[in-house]
């Protein structure tokens, strides 16, 4: 219909009733009526400016009004980003596909050939990308500026494509004639009006200052694309199909009623600046030397940079560290955290701690945590945090409704979720923040480092995460955990988050120096937009130490290296060496469960702990595969009976959690609900190598690389005022699993080999051995000894090893730049384009669709793919869960037994992985379960193993998960 208001005066009556037309989504997807394309522009551009008052942190709307020309003006521009996304929906190429809306748009005069569009498709992203040019550059826009914005246009379904790539626009989808361009040049000019640019010349007045540097770019994109998300949802935005009605007011009014309903809200605003008292106020006690030294250097950084913080385990690193991120947020305008942990595990722990330090920040703040990781619902507290707070046991990802109507996946689709409506008062996370690829848009995240890996990889809706980490402070613990593999996508997350000028803080207790310069490096060179790089830094001359990084106002690197005395005196660790050797016949064929090692050594460590623990005390042995501490297990448990106990992570989720609630109750620092045991043997894997509050008399471990062995050393008289047996009163670890051989290199366990590589174990037990029957200074000398190991100091072997050396030196360098090479493919810049100025192609040949999130696990962690499988019991009277509950006779679950079954989760080993996925798969009961119905289901008969593969599975209540037979042994 014609629409007579002063919007309209200039343009042709056959234009406007045009406009009138052109459908942004169909009576389906917008409540049952049609909203109009420009109704559906103008709500996501009134989106945007809720997202800029209520959820953008102070130091992005800072940077987008300088972008936009001056304070103020950066909301009007940022809501017109948000807003001309869906351009390119003014096409044949998007008309056509609603039935209704097309009968609508042809009556209004816009016509098509019907056949040519059905015969091609242009997605109208990338339609918008190639509209959005020529408008651009009719509208004078400098051509610098015309190429860094069409991009977020043009990825907004999740990729962005090379120029190239937006096609051809054939007249017959991109709309030939007259009509056509005259009514999109009428939609995008009225839009911006509606904005409040300049009524003469309005796409020149939106043309901004200057060109952001790419990482700011991706977070625009990504909010782009929340926005759109959010605009999208029929819930809160029902189509409009009257042009008289659309209007920037209304869209405001649905923009605000949408977000109040679905809770959402952005972090803690503009912090103040906390005063001298500030830590003792968040922790309840002063803080240590090394503590005051980093919120004293954070105090000191003459911008946003990079903090590296080293210390000892136990010294408090993770408390100083949330004392950073809150002087950097008050000095530089963050607006929340993110904390990355090693593993799920620790991540839970951390969680607590950041709730209760957000408590004392601002009651409330505590409850708008999320939880990233795969385990989450495991997790007690989290559970509480949700309960009564929506629907939060089902996927949230699989709630959706299309936000680009009839194109399949790989033509754009993507979806938004339809929330139930919720107060702004919600004392939890938003739903909406929930999904699978909207957790780090949460103000507040704790979970594992993959969630900053997943931001650095080539992959679909990147911009994401991107945008969830912009304006937050990141924390990072426990970087020296992150192998060659995965140091690719840590380094070129660096990178982005420097370019950014995001304040990051990395902890470690055992860094090796070149990590350290290539981590800063890489922060560094994003904060210049150069190809990163190693970067020479003043070394620390003390532990503990703290080194912060930043770019000054010249564009040169400038440095603060400083150094504290630790909180507590060195302890003199005495190291001996428990020989093992090869066994003494061959090994045979059998699975990862079968016993590794010689029964000698076995025994000898019977004999080992029965001497020290004579007189009571509690030792800690590591092992470096699940077999080789099952084998150890089974041995001790015949000398020490119900004194032994076993964690590793081939037991149930169940098992997995009760018993490391046990070792912490047992083991913990000392208090009231830790009662010491008179004598215990904890049998662990590497899951007691960090961020395991435990403290052991004796320690006994399996060889290392040096770094991971002084961490494991971290357990040793880890807490004072303990009362100890004289046996074990002197803090000792036991190293075993090689042995000496003369003059000869000595011979290492093949499975610690093949996990760490011969090179650094090689020297890692030459130092052993130098020091055998005398004492390491702990944490004193840990730098030092890290540095031996991993530098490049010919010395640390005897000459006689030194050939030997030299060829496992070959061998790791080979590893080493094979699996850098294999990441090249997913990270996110490809080789030589860190100095592109826009990001256009930034997913050319990445991963293709989007990935599950077990996929992206594969992408940021190197190894052997792995699965996890939900165990269940079936005996004469059906299934049960491992908890012994019954299940329905298709293992039909109640919100009564979920957690039962859930508990029944483990991880098999590698080897199994192809056998599971081929034979394994959901009981009946469990397709449609919001939770259950894509989790496999390995059935084991009572009494009986079942057959993988080529290999018998069975799941002892002891042991943990078993393993025997295979094609092959070990």
């Amino acid at each position: 219909m014609l629409v007579r208001d002063d919007r309209w005066e200039q343009y042709a009556p056959e234009v406007v009733a045009a406009v009138g037309a052109l459908w942004g989504k169909s009576a389906g997807k917008a409540g049952g009526t049609r909203n109009l394309l420009l109704s559906h522009m103008l709500d996501t551009a009134a989106v945007a400016e809720v997202v800029w008052g209520d959820y953008l942190p102070p130091v992005s709307r800072r940077s987008l009004d300088e972008l936009a020309g001056g304070p103020g003006r950066g909301r009007r521009f940022f809501a017109w980003l948000c807003g001309v996304h869906d351009c390119g929906k003014a096409t044949p190429a998007f008309q056509h596909m609603d039935a209704d809306g097309a009968r609508a748009v042809l009556a209004a005069g816009l016509t098509w050939d019907r056949y040519a569009v059905g015969r091609s498709r242009w997605r109208h992203d990338k339609a918008g990308g190639k509209l959005l040019r020529r408008l651009l550059v009719e509208a004078q826009w400098a051509e610098a500026q015309v190429e860094w914005v069409w991009p977020l246009v043009a990825g907004h379904h999740g990729t962005v494509p090379t120029l190239g790539q937006l096609g051809a626009g054939k007249p017959a989808l991109q709309g030939s004639g007259q009509l056509w361009p005259a009514v999109q040049s009428a939609l995008v000019e009225v839009f911006t009006r509606e904005l409040g640019f300049d009524a003469e010349r309005p796409l020149a007045a939106v043309q901004a200052r200057g060109v952001p540097g790419r990482a700011v770019q991706l977070q625009l994109a990504g909010l782009v694309v929340m926005c759109d998300w959010i605009a999208s949802d029929e819930a809160h935005f029902v189509g409009v199909d009257d042009l008289s009605r659309v209007t920037m007011p209304a869209a405001r009014g649905r923009a605000s009623a949408a977000w109040s309903a679905l809770g959402l809200r952005g972090g803690w605003g503009q912090l103040p600046a906390p005063g001298s008292t500030g830590f003792k106020a968040r922790f309840g006690a002063d803080p240590r030397p090394s503590q005051e030294l980093v919120t004293d250097v954070v105090g000191r950084m003459g911008g946003p940079g990079l903090l590296v913080v080293e210390a000892p385990m136990g010294e408090g690193k993770t408390k100083a560290a949330l004392a950073a991120a809150e002087v950097l947020a008050a000095r530089f305008g963050a607006g929340g955290v993110f904390v990355g942990m090693p593993t799920q595990a620790t991540s839970d722990p951390i969680f607590t701690q950041v709730r209760d330090w957000l408590r004392g920040i601002e009651p409330g703040l505590e409850d708008q945590v999320a939880l990233l990781h795969g385990k989450r619902m495991f997790n007690p507290e989290w559970r509480q945090l949700l309960q009564g707070a929506g629907d939060w046991g089902q996927d949230a990802d699989d709630r959706f409704a299309s936000v680009c109507e009839d194109e399949p996946d790989e033509y754009g689709m993507d979806s938004f979720d339809e929330c139930a409506g919720e107060s702004h008062q919600r004392h939890a996370p938003a739903e909406w923040f929930l999904g699978r690829r909207r957790g780090l848009l949460s103000p507040f995240a704790v979970g594992t480092i993959d969630q900053l890996l997943f931001a650095a990889t080539r992959t679909k809706h990147v911009m994401l995460r991107a945008a969830g980490l912009v304006g937050k402070v990141v924390v990072l613990d426990e970087v020296h955990a992150a192998d060659v593999y995965m140091s690719q996508f840590l380094e070129e997350g660096l990178w982005w988050l420097g370019q950014a000028g995001v304040p990051v803080v990395l902890l470690s207790a055992t860094l090796p120096p070149v990590q350290r310069r290539k981590l800063v490096g890489a922060y560094l060179a994003g904060a210049r937009s150069a190809e990163p790089g190693v970067v020479e830094l003043p070394e620390p001359q003390g532990y503990p130490s703290v080194t912060a990084a930043w770019v000054g106002e010249g564009g040169a690197a400038e440095f603060v290296v400083e150094h504290a005395r630790s909180w507590r005196e060195d302890l003199g660790v005495r190291v001996e060496v428990l020989a093992d050797g090869p066994p003494a016949v061959p090994e045979g064929p059998a699975g990862p469960g079968a016993p590794a090692g010689p029964v000698s050594e076995e025994a000898a460590l019977v004999q080992l702990l029965g001497e020290r623990l004579a007189d009571g005390g509690c030792a800690l042995v590591i092992r470096n595969t699940v077999a080789r501490a099952q084998a150890t297990f089974e041995a001790l448990r015949e000398s020490f009976g119900t004194d032994v106990r076993l964690l590793h992570g081939r037991l149930h989720a169940g098992h997995r959690a009760d018993r490391t609630r046990e070792c912490l109750q047992l083991l913990g620092p000392p208090g009231p609900e830790h009662e010491r045991p008179g004598r215990l043997v904890l049998v662990a894997t590497q899951l007691a190598e960090q961020s395991f509050d435990v403290d052991a008399d004796l320690l006994v471990t399996d060889l290392a690389p040096v770094d991971l062995l002084l961490q494991r050393i971290g357990r040793l008289h880890r807490h004072g005022g303990q009362r100890r047996p004289a046996r074990v009163a002197v803090p000792t670890v036991v190293v075993t699993g090689f042995s000496e051989r003369g003059d000869d290199a000595p011979w290492i366990l093949g499975a610690s080999e093949e996990i760490y590589g011969r090179y650094l174990l090689l020297r890692t037990a030459a130092l052993v051995m130098a020091a055998t029957g005398g004492t390491w200074s702990v944490p004193g000398q840990v730098p030092e000894l890290v540095a031996r190991v991993y530098g490049e100091d010919s010395g640390v072997v005897p000459d006689s090893w030194a050939e030997e050396e030299a060829q496992a030196r070959r061998a790791w360098d080979r590893c080493q730049e094979k699996r850098r090479m294999a990441a090249r493919d997913f990270v996110l810049t490809r080789p030589g384009e860190h100095g592109a100025a826009t990001l256009e192609g930034l997913h050319y040949a990445g991963a293709p669709g989007s990935l599950a999130e077990g996929q992206f696990e594969a992408l940021v962690r190197d190894g052997d793919r792995s699965v996890e499988v939900v165990l269940v019991r079936r005996d004469g009277q059906g299934l049960r869960a491992v908890s012994g509950r019954r299940l329905g006779p298709g293992g039909e679950v109640t919100a009564q037994t979920l957690d039962d079954v859930l508990a029944g989760t483990v991880r098999l080993p590698a080897s199994l992985t192809a056998a599971a996925e081929a034979e394994l798969v959901p009981l009946p009961g469990w397709r449609g379960h919001p939770w259950l119905r894509y989790s496999q289901a390995l059935v084991l008969d009572d009494g009986s193993d079942v057959v993988l593969g080529e290999y018998q599975v069975g799941y002892d209540e002891s042991l943990g998960l078993v393993v025997s037979g295979g094609p092959a042994r070990r």
